[in-house]
């Protein structure tokens, strides 16, 4: 095998070395991915990362490790298909900096899908939901409503100022929240 590769002219062999080299790094961090190690001294993105000022990250080290594996790989398939030097080098390049922004993409978007799980009862101003115990008239007994709140139906403490009881079934409308998270209802009218 190494007649064949110190048997190859300069420019297939800057590209098998690029493509193979891209490849075993490419491969040694998928399996420490994969096997749960940690690869610190490998990956220079956390510097970048711990930076809330920039989302979208082009230029990270797996970034590049994806550029140059397919940067190789395809200016391998392009000097077997048998293209010229300058069209090897345009296809490869591009072909490099469609993996970095896919990759880029991927990362932006897996990092925006992040949620708190923090419940912001303000959030249920304005929304409609359903008695579920009795609200008594004028504030006078706390009972509880479901209600949709970010995406997910939820039980809920509340009140009412109006001057009868909000029986079970009622349609409601979320009108205030108090401090402590209770919600101040009314009863939706058509």
């Amino acid at each position: 095998m190494t007649d064949w590769f110190f048997n190859l002219e300069l420019f297939p062999k800057i590209y098998w070395s690029i493509a193979l080299l891209g490849s075993l790094i490419f491969i040694i961090m998928m399996a420490l991915t994969f096997l749960g190690g940690e690869t610190d001294n490998l990956d220079t993105d956390t510097e970048i990362e711990s930076d809330t000022g920039m989302g979208f990250q082009f230029i990270t080290f797996k970034n590049l490790i994806g550029f140059f594996t397919l940067f190789g790989w395809s200016g391998v398939a392009c000097i077997d298909a048998g293209l010229s030097k300058p069209l090897t080098i345009v296809i490869s390049l591009v072909c490099g900096l469609i993996m970095m922004t896919i990759m880029a993409a991927m990362f932006y978007y897996m990092r925006k899908l992040n949620d708190s799980g923090t419940l912001n009862f303000k959030n249920a101003v304005g929304s409609v939901g359903e008695v579920y115990l009795t609200i008594g008239a004028n504030r006078s007994s706390m009972g509880k409503v479901h209600i949709k709140i970010q995406g997910a139906l939820r039980e809920l403490e509340a009140l009412t100022d109006a001057d009868t009881n909000l029986k079970s079934s009622a349609v409601i409308k979320v009108k205030d929240v108090t401090e402590n998270g209770i919600l101040i209802v009314e009863l939706l009218t058509k």
